[in-house]
């Protein structure tokens, strides 16, 4: 049986405003906001590539890095400006 969920409330209303990564609030239309959904976009196509080569395959290897940094971008774009956060080695 799958569970059906009828309705989402963020309680955060809709007053054109979004969270970033550390529950700063800023505008739905800001840039950043455009490019962390062009990121996510990106990365959706390039998932879709993936799964039509041959997983064992260079090309393969090289769309998974490439997701990997889509994915550490829109992280960083998440944090608000001029705050420093450690990177974890690796």
């Amino acid at each position: 049986m799958s569970i059906r969920i009828d309705r989402v409330v963020t309680r955060g209303g809709d007053a054109g405003q979004t969270s970033l990564g550390d529950g700063s609030r800023v505008s739905k239309d800001s840039a950043r906001i455009e490019a962390m959904g062009c990121l996510d976009e990106l990365n959706a196509v390039v998932g879709l590539l993936r799964s039509h080569v041959a997983a064992e395959s260079a090309a393969a290897a090289q769309l998974e890095q490439l997701q990997n940094w889509l994915f550490d971008m829109g992280a960083d774009l998440c944090q608000p400006e001029g705050r420093k956060h450690a990177r974890p080695a690796g």
